[in-house]
C-alpha cells in the first residue's frame, strides 16, 4: 500500500550556509522522493537522514514528530518555514482515487523513542516480579498481592520505584515494542529501528516489515545504515551520502562495503 506516493523538499536557497535545517541539504541536487511500500534513507552519522524523516513527520503532521529549532538568534522559525515550503502528493485507493486522509495510527517512531520505551517495559516486568515476591514475603496470598499491584496504590508504588531506577540494559524486548506499535493499516516512519537489537534480531525485525508491507497493507518510510537491515527489506534504497541522493543497490552502499572487506580481509579467522 502506498499511502505516502511522493515528497519533495525545499529547493530555496539562504544567504547563511549553517541555518538549519536548510544548511543540512545545501547543495543537493535534489528531486522529489518517490516512495514504494518499503522505502530507506540509508546515510552515515551527520548525513541528515533522521532530519529527512522528522521534516517529513512534522509535514504530515504524524504521532511522535519533534519539534525542531533552528540555530537562529532571529525571529524567524526557519524550521516551520522550511517545512512549509516542502511539498507532498499522498496515493490512491483500490478504487485509484487519491488518498485524502493518512491512517489515524500512523506515526514517526525515533530510536530514542524506542530505548525509552524499552527501558520502561523492562522495569515494569523486572518490578512488578520483585514486588509480588516481597509481597509474599510480606505475608500476603500470591492473589491479594497480584490485587494490590493491580490497585492505585500499588501502581502508584510501582511507577516511583521505575522513576527512581537506573537504565536497565536493551536487547530483544525492543521487538516487544515493535510488536505493540506496529499495526496494520498504517504508514511508519522509522529513524534506525536496529538500535539495540543483535544482527539476528534486526534481520527478524527487517523480515516482519517485509511482511507487514506485503500482506498488512503497511507503508514505511526507514532511515538505517545497518547492512543486516538494508540486505533483508524489499526496499528501495535512497543513498543520502551522495549529492544526487541515488537510488542505489544496498551491496554498493559505503557500510555494507566496509563490513564486507572487513569480514573479506579476515576471512581466514573463520577457518
Amino acid at each position: 500500500m502506498i499511502y505516502l506516493s511522493s515528497f519533495k523538499l525545499s529547493g530555496r536557497q539562504i544567504c547563511d550556509p549553517n541555518i538549519y535545517p536548510y544548511s543540512v541539504f545545501r547543495g543537493k541536487y535534489i528531486d522529489p522522493f518517490v516512495f514504494t511500500p518499503i522505502t530507506v534513507f540509508y546515510g552515515n552519522n551527520g548525513s541528515g537522514k533522521s532530519t529527512l524523516l522528522n521534516i517529513i513527520a512534522n509535514k504530515l503532521g504524524l504521532k511522535g514528530k519533534e519539534r525542531a529549532t533552528s540555530n537562529s538568534y532571529g525571529i524567524t522559525d526557519y524550521c516551520d518555514a522550511f517545512s512549509s515550503e516542502c511539498s507532498y502528493s499522498l496515493g490512491e485507493d483500490e478504487s485509484g482515487r487519491e488518498i485524502r486522509y493518512l491512517p489515524k495510527n500512523s506515526r514517526y517512531i525515533k530510536s530514542e523513542d524506542i530505548l525509552y520505551e524499552v527501558k520502561k517495559i523492562q522495569q515494569r516486568q523486572v518490578l512488578s516480579e520483585g514486588m509480588l515476591s516481597d509481597c509474599v514475603k510480606s505475608g500476603m496470598t500470591k492473589k491479594d498481592a497480584e490485587k494490590y499491584l493491580k490497585s492505585k496504590e500499588g501502581s502508584d508504588q510501582m511507577e516511583y520505584i521505575m522513576f527512581a531506577q537506573e537504565k536497565y540494559s536493551n536487547g530483544e524486548t525492543s521487538l516487544q515494542y515493535f510488536d505493540e506499535f506496529l499495526q496494520p493499516g498504517a504508514l511508519y516512519l522509522l529513524d534506525e529501528p536496529e538500535v539495540s537489537l543483535s544482527p539476528a534480531n534486526q534481520v527478524a525485525l527487517a523480515e516482519e516489515i517485509n511482511k507487514m508491507a506485503r500482506l498488512l497493507e503497511c507503508q514505511f518510510i526507514i532511515a538505517t545504515h545497518s547492512p543486516f537491515m538494508l540486505g533483508t527489506l524489499n526496499a528501495k534504497i535512497y543513498n543520502i551520502d551522495s549529492k544526487e541522493y541515488d537510488i542505489t543497490r544496498w551491496t554498493d552502499l559505503e557500510n555494507v562495503r566496509y563490513f564486507y572487506n572487513f569480514f573479506k580481509k579476515n576471512e581466514k579467522e573463520f577457518e
